[in-house]
C-alpha cells in the first residue's frame, strides 16, 4: 500500500517533525521558507494532509482547490484564527494545532516584556547608548510588581502559566476576566471581574486571549482611557485584539505608562511604524514560542496530529 501524501509548506521546519512524518507519509516539501499562497495552492491537490508553519489562510477557496483527497490539516501553532475551522470540519477534514507545549515559552516572554516595560529597559538602553545617563535619585523610575494588581484578559492555560510565574514576584492581587469564572483560578487566588473593573483596577494588564469575533479590536481608545496612567499593558495573544492606533495614542499621550508586545497588527510591524519610535514600548517580533525545545515539540505534535488522523486515530490536539 502506498503511503499517504502530505504537503509541507516550507523546508525549515524542525527535522524532528519531518522525520516523524516520513516514517508513515510521503512528503512534498516546498523549498525555502517563504512559499506564496499561489505556490501552496498549485501543490496541494492530490495530497492527503497539509502540515504547515505560518499564517496560511485555509478557507473555502483553499479547500476547493485542495479537493476531496485532503483528510487532515495540522498547523504548527496554538492560534488558529487563520483557519476556517467550521468549514474545514463541515467537509469532514480533521484539523489540529499545537497548544500546551508552548505555554511555558510564551509565559516566559510575557514576563520578560512585563519586566522590561515596567523598568523601562528599552528607554534605558537608548539613553545609555546616547551618553545621557544621569545620577539622580528620581531618574528613570519604573513600576513595581511587588504589591501590584495584575489583570489577565483570558485566563486560559497560557494566562495561568504567566500568573504562576509572577507569584514569586509578590504580586498583591490577581484579577481576570472572560466568559465565566474558572476553577483553575483558585490555585493563584485570582478574582473574576468585569473587563471594565479589570482595566480600572490593574497595574498590569496582560492580554492572553485568542482572536475571535468577540475579541477583535477589544482594546480601543475607550479601553485605554479606563486604565491607570501608571498601568503597563502586555499583549502576547493576537495583534488584532488591539487597535494599533489606539495603543499608539495611549502611549504617546501617556494615558498608560508603557506597553510590551509580542504580537501586533499589522504583523510584522513596518520598520518605519511610529510605534517603534516610542521610548515606552517594549516589542519583539512574535517570538513567544521561539525556543529550540518548544519549536521542536510543536513540530512533533503537529506531525502526530497528521499521522494519527491518517491512521483513523484521535488527533493529539484537535480543534
Amino acid at each position: 500500500m502506498s503511503k499517504p501524501k502530505v504537503l509541507v509548506n516550507r523546508d525549515d521546519i524542525p527535522t524532528a517533525g519531518l522525520d516523524l512524518l516520513r516514517t508513515k507519509c510521503k512528503l512534498t516539501i516546498l523549498p525555502g521558507s517563504n512559499s506564496t499562497r499561489e505556490e501552496i495552492l498549485r501543490a496541494i491537490p492530490g495530497h492527503d494532509g497539509f502540515y504547515f508553519f505560518g499564517h496560511v489562510n485555509v478557507n473555502t477557496d483553499f479547500l476547493d482547490i485542495a479537493g476531496p483527497s485532503l483528510k487532515v490539516i495540522s498547523t504548527i501553532s496554538a492560534g488558529f484564527d487563520h483557519l476556517d475551522v467550521p468549514e474545514i470540519k463541515r467537509r469532514g477534514i480533521k484539523v489540529g494545532h499545537t497548544p500546551i507545549v508552548l505555554n511555558a515559552a510564551v509565559a516566559e516572554i510575557a514576563v520578560m516584556l512585563l519586566l522590561n516595560a515596567a523598568r523601562r529597559a528599552h528607554e534605558s538602553r537608548s539613553l545609555l547608548e546616547r551618553g545621557k545617563v544621569e545620577a539622580k535619585p528620581q531618574w528613570l523610575l519604573g513600576q513595581d510588581i511587588r504589591g501590584s494588581t495584575v489583570g489577565i484578559v483570558g485566563l486560559g492555560m497560557i494566562g495561568l502559566a504567566i500568573a504562576n510565574r509572577l507569584v514569586p514576584f509578590e504580586v498583591g492581587r490577581f484579577l481576570y476576566t472572560g466568559h465565566a469564572p474558572k476553577k483553575s483560578a483558585d490555585e493563584i487566588g485570582a478574582e473574576f471581574v468585569s473587563l471594565d473593573d479589570l482595566l480600572e483596577l490593574s497595574d498590569f494588564v496582560i492580554v492572553a486571549t485568542p482572536l475571535t469575533i468577540e475579541t477583535h479590536g477589544l482594546f480601543d481608545d475607550a479601553a485605554f482611557d479606563k486604565m491607570k496612567k501608571t498601568a503597563v499593558f502586555i499583549n502576547i495573544g493576537r495583534g488584532a485584539v488591539v487597535k494599533t492606533d489606539a495603543l499608539l495614542r495611549a502611549l504617546k499621550e501617556k494615558k498608560i505608562f508603557a506597553a510590551g508586545l509580542d504580537v501586533v497588527d499589522p504583523e510584522p510591524l513596518p520598520k518605519d511604524h511610529e510605534l517603534l519610535t516610542l521610548p515606552n514600548l517594549e516589542i519583539v517580533p512574535h517570538i513567544g514560542s521561539a525556543t529550540i525545545k518548544t519549536r521542536r515539540d510543536m513540530a512533533i505534535v503537529a506531525a502526530q496530529n497528521i499521522t494519527n488522523a491518517l491512521e483513523g486515530k484521535p488527533l493529539v490536539y484537535p480543534l
